[in-house]
């Protein structure tokens, strides 16, 4: 399985979860198992993904478009949110700021953390990703704010 294929799998169930797993059957009308076989990392369902309709639909009712943006990213592309349908609201600039830096700082511990040992774990993995997206976030909150201030 190739790096790109990880990295969608691992997104389309970080889509998944966002949703739960229960309601994304219910939009998808797929069973939890062939959801399930979107993001396994098993030799016999590597090339398998979920369909772009799936995903829109999950998108759609995910607090985040993981697998939207994990293809934007393997592209090169950044993507970022129209105003009116952003995610959640923010003070301004200064305000983020702030959260930038939390956001950083809970970053770090969590690297510092998940490097006691010199080996970074799938789960430690996956809470570094959860940190890196938030400030992702907080970073296109401060974007549109700035876009904001200048126009």
């Amino acid at each position: 399985m190739t790096i790109s294929s990880n990295y969608l799998k691992r997104h389309t169930e970080s889509l998944v979860k966002d949703v739960g797993l229960e309601r994304a059957c219910e939009l998808t009308g797929k069973s939890k198992a062939t959801l399930g076989r979107y993001y396994s990392d098993a030799p016999e369902h590597a090339d398998r993904f979920m369909p772009v309709d799936s995903v829109a639909a999950l998108e759609a009712a995910s607090s985040y478009p993981h697998v939207t943006s994990a293809l934007a990213e393997l592209r090169g592309i950044t993507l970022s949110y129209d105003t009116n349908t952003r995610n959640s609201t923010s003070s301004g600039v200064n305000a983020d700021v702030i959260a930038l830096s939390q956001r950083f700082a809970m970053l770090m511990a969590e690297y510092n953390q998940s490097m006691e040992d010199g080996i970074i774990t799938m789960n430690e993995s996956k809470r570094l990703l959860r940190e890196t997206l938030a400030i992702q976030e907080v970073l296109l909150n401060m974007k549109l704010n700035l876009e904001e201030g200048v126009t």
